[in-house]
């Protein structure tokens, strides 16, 4: 792998009296965090349109110019950074106009404009209980979307007990900044309190159905119970109801939602775009990272097998194979923290075509993948350097890759090819 040297991403404060202004109005939507439990959802909404509204002016326009060229094993890629300012980034999508739709993990839909301009946050979200691992989550697009306005999300939804992984469809009413028609679609069963592992990436199927990712509620005990949702890939039709071919469909002994189980905590999610499968990567524990191609049924393990430790070091389940329970395809030990993942399938990085790529949180990089059929022949890591903890990576309509990067003050950021 080629050396790489990379500037910091960040324009510096003392150069910049926009900045300070930013940062500032950064700051003050994180205070407003701790009344959020204490507020309905409407009193919430006034408070960070309250706060937008300081801020907005100060920061509204404010052209990121901050780029940089970076060496790969096969170009040299330029990081274009589009906008920052956003508040633990979760997910991306691309709207038909050329703006992005972006989930904040503090509970914040917005939109950001091709040059880079933040929204307003969108009205209409249901209760989102921001805490821990949890808040909103995933987002996708109907793909009817130019024609209905519908899209998906996910979000850690608050109860008596706890909170759980929630799929919610909704229409985007662009006029109007707002949500309408919200219908909660999937909720996972039963509730929890502990704030970890909600999996959650939404993956619309080539039949028109709904993948889920969910994780084990930091409730590793409870995974091979087939009666409740732990660390299972759920599949429903996009109005909620459950396919007649799941493969537990019909059996008092499980739920009928599920599609596979015995996963940990897949945050990373894509179909493969010859096979049309769905492949995932979750996080192990200390060690045993994987990605795994979910089928109809089966159980990929966790926590009786696994390639990693737990935190304290002692062995994990009975060890790395057991019968009737699935092989990863690959995975990673030292752990790298996975969490997003996308097929490139453009004309941009044609030496890239049909490669794998994977952010990291814990390791701080995007991992380019090459695969022969399903075996990953070669792995490459990049953007080190940039130090940030990437949440998600997406190919967009113009064949470049976007990442968002995991911090208070989270980055969007085109890759795209130096010329």
């Amino acid at each position: 792998m080629v050396p790489q040297t990379l500037p910091a991403l960040k324009q510096d404060a003392s150069k910049s009296a926009s900045y300070v202004c930013r940062e500032s109005g950064v700051i003050l939507l994180r205070r407003i965090k701790a009344m959020r439990r204490r507020t309905s959802n409407d009193q919430r909404y006034i408070l960070v349109i309250f706060i937008s509204l300081l801020t907005f002016s100060l920061w509204n326009g404010v052209s990121l110019s901050a780029e940089t060229a970076i060496q790969t094993k096969h170009y040299t890629v330029r990081l274009q950074a589009i906008t920052s300012n956003l508040d633990h980034p979760w997910s991306l999508a691309f709207l038909p106009d050329n703006r992005f739709l972006v989930t904040e993990r503090s509970g914040v839909l917005r939109i950001i404009s091709a040059n880079g301009t933040l929204s307003y946050p969108i009205s209409g979200l249901p209760k989102i209980i921001a805490e821990g691992q949890g808040g909103l989550l995933d987002i996708a697009l109907s793909p009817d979307f130019s024609e209905s306005g519908l899209i998906y999300f996910t979000y850690s939804e608050p109860g008596p007990d706890g909170s759980s992984t929630a799929l919610a469809r909704a229409v985007l009413d662009l006029p109007t900044m707002s949500l309408k028609d919200v219908r909660v679609l999937f909720s996972q069963q039963p509730k929890s309190d502990d704030g970890r592992h909600f999996g959650s990436r939404i993956v619309i199927a080539r039949d028109g159905n709904l993948f889920i990712t969910t994780g084990d509620r930091g409730q590793r005990d409870q995974v091979q119970n087939p009666k409740i949702n732990r660390g299972q890939i759920i599949r429903v039709k996009p109005d909620g109801t459950i396919p007649k071919d799941n493969p537990f469909f019909g059996r008092p002994s499980h739920r009928p939602e599920v599609w596979s189980m015995g996963h940990r905590n897949p945050q990373g999610a894509a179909l493969h775009p010859t096979t049309g499968e769905l492949w995932t990567v979750e996080h192990g524990a200390r060690g045993g990272d994987e990605i795994n191609i979910p089928r109809a049924g089966r159980n990929y393990g966790w926590p009786v097998i696994s390639y990693g430790r737990h935190y304290s070091g002692l062995k994990i389940g009975e060890g790395t194979h057991k019968e009737g329970m699935e092989q990863p395809i690959y995975y990673w030990d030292p752990s790298i923290a996975p969490s997003g993942m996308t097929f490139y399938t453009g004309s941009v990085f044609p030496a890239w075509k049909d490669n794998l790529f994977v952010g990291a949180l814990k390791d701080r990089m995007l991992v380019r993948l090459t695969l022969r059929g399903e075996k990953v022949v070669d792995e490459e890591r990049m953007l080190m350097d940039l130090d940030e903890r990437i949440r998600d990576v997406r190919q967009g309509p113009d064949g470049y890759l976007y990442i968002l990067t995991d911090s208070p003050n989270g980055q969007l950021i085109r890759l795209t090819l130096q010329k």
